[in-house]
């Protein structure tokens, strides 16, 4: 069965879903993945995404710290490890993070990673993952020698459609840094937010993006709109749409790790089950950088339900 994207926009979802569950289960088997993430640094960024409420642009009511201590990343990563959430980001706010802030995030990773075992964090292979923004090969390199396994970096939406979401940088600029992670030899995490306004077409371009870099992993994040933000009115998708976009990524990107992240409780509540069959083979778990998430036991619940394993 070969489906166009005028049949993922249009027909039956459970047609849809034969086609999405052969895929993911020849890929991926019955097993669906975990990773969560650490905000190491939040708000006043100088990016004005319409979008996000940690832009210092904007007057959305979040918490705003500079970047953490040492050992209070170390701690906050062990105990999402200790939780069974073997991948585990380190997130910063901000175009791309100061020298001397890299210099303190190397130094950091090079400790907890250097004392990571399954034995103390509850899980076979305890992984760090870098979310710092647009980066140079220089300070690229050196995350890469320090232990992080994969960058992640997403670019949004398609080019196209990408200045009427930000305009302080450009979406070029953003898949500059994505080549630079896969000619180092990285793993690479890539995704997009959905519901901003964007059309099928949009949706379609970035898939092609991102195949074309050959992208490890794809988050789908879905718009869930922040008082303060210029994007606080805009509805969330209804669910059937969020579904039909999981399953484009799924049927576009067949080997690719296919991760649902931000928007998760909103859209789908009690249904989160529905994205499996859309062809979904990964979660993130907890909080989000600035909104409440689904807790890993409630994840690890969901998914022996759906009689799946993790």
């Amino acid at each position: 069965m070969s489906l166009t994207l005028d049949d993922i926009a249009r027909i039956q979802l459970e047609e849809i879903f034969a086609e999405t569950e052969r895929i993911r289960t020849e890929t991926f088997g019955n097993k669906i993945s975990f990773c969560g993430i650490v905000n190491i640094k939040s708000g006043r960024c100088r990016m004005d995404c319409r979008f996000c409420a940690q832009s210092g642009h904007h007057q959305a009511a979040v918490e705003t710290y500079p970047l953490r201590s040492g050992g209070e990343i170390a701690e906050a990563t062990r105990q999402l490890w200790k939780q069974g959430v073997s991948r585990v980001g380190w997130v910063a706010s901000g175009c791309s993070p100061a020298p001397d802030e890299l210099d303190r995030i190397i130094t950091s990773a090079e400790a907890v990673l250097s004392s990571a075992s399954a034995a103390e964090t509850n899980v076979s292979g305890s992984l760090c993952c870098a979310s710092l923004g647009q980066l140079e090969s220089e300070p690229l390199s050196r995350l890469k020698a320090a232990g992080f396994q994969r960058y992640h970096h997403n670019l949004e939406t398609s080019e196209r459609f990408y200045p009427a979401i930000c305009t302080t940088q450009h979406w070029q600029d953003r898949l500059a840094t994505l080549e630079r992670v896969k000619i180092l030899g990285w793993e690479l995490c890539s995704g997009g937010l959905f519901g901003l306004g964007e059309s099928w077409q949009d949706r379609w371009d970035l898939a092609m993006t991102l195949k074309g870099l050959n992208v490890d992993s794809v988050p789908l994040n879905f718009y869930n709109a922040i008082p303060g933000t210029p994007f606080a009115g805009k509805l969330p998708l209804e669910m059937d749409e969020a579904l039909r976009i999981t399953a484009l990524f799924r049927i576009a990107l067949p080997k690719a790790a296919i991760r649902i992240c931000g928007g998760r409780p909103k859209i789908f509540s009690e249904n989160s089950g529905l994205l499996f069959r859309a062809g979904a083979d990964a979660l993130m778990t907890g909080n989000y950088l600035t909104t409440s998430g689904i807790t890993p036991q409630r994840d690890k619940e969901l998914i022996r339900q759906c009689g799946l394993r993790y």
